[in-house]
């Protein structure tokens, strides 16, 4: 099977599904570490997180492990890692309240745009390519900003590169949104239009 068929099962249990559950798991050890400042030890568990989103998905598609509860779990790891990472980044004024409020507004539209579709009976949609290069951007620049806080070389060239991937990331966050209700109310709209011409 190549990489780019998608087979979509109900399976619940498959390695793909392991990693992404992991990753939830490490989501309030994560927490706790940011927010009693063990930095480096946050950064690993970030950097394990990260290599457990790259390779579920990765491995979902090489081994035909594509589930609906894959489909689900994998995005909300990603929300509740940005979520709480932003929570800590604020808590220790490392980031304004304002970005925390911004990407919070952004999933709360996003969640009732979701809940609308969901009523008129149709799926959500599937995560379009802006909203996923945001996510790469904020998942990278929270590390980066994390070492903007050491001392030395490595915070002063962390700095700049984690603000410049937070700037890029919140943009693109906000664009996958505006993106994503257009594309709702286009598929509302053509219901509306099927029911009224039958």
């Amino acid at each position: 099977m190549s990489d780019s068929e998608q087979v979509v099962g109900d399976r619940l249990l498959t390695i793909p599904n392991v990693l992404s559950l992991l990753r939830l798991v490490l989501v309030p050890v994560f927490a706790v570490l940011i927010v009693t400042e063990h930095d480096w030890l946050a950064l690993v568990v970030l950097m394990v997180s990260g290599w457990t989103d790259y390779f579920d998905g990765w491995l979902a598609r090489r081994w035909g492990q594509i589930t609906r509860f894959g489909a689900l779990l994998d995005p909300l790891a990603d929300r509740l890692y940005i979520f709480v990472t932003l929570l800590g980044l604020a808590y220790r004024e490392i980031v304004p309240w304002w970005l925390v409020g911004l990407l919070v507004l952004r999933d709360a539209v996003l969640t009732g745009s979701l809940l609308v579709l969901r009523r008129a009976g149709h799926e959500p949609l599937p995560v379009n390519l802006i909203g996923k290069a945001a996510t790469f951007n904020l998942l990278y620049a929270f590390p980066l900003l994390l070492l903007g806080h050491v001392d030395g070389l490595v915070g002063d060239v962390s700095k700049p590169i984690g603000w410049a991937f937070a700037w890029w990331g919140a943009g693109l966050y906000v664009w996958s949104a505006v993106i994503y209700l257009r594309q709702s109310a286009a598929v509302l709209h053509r219901a509306r239009r099927q029911v009224a011409t039958s």
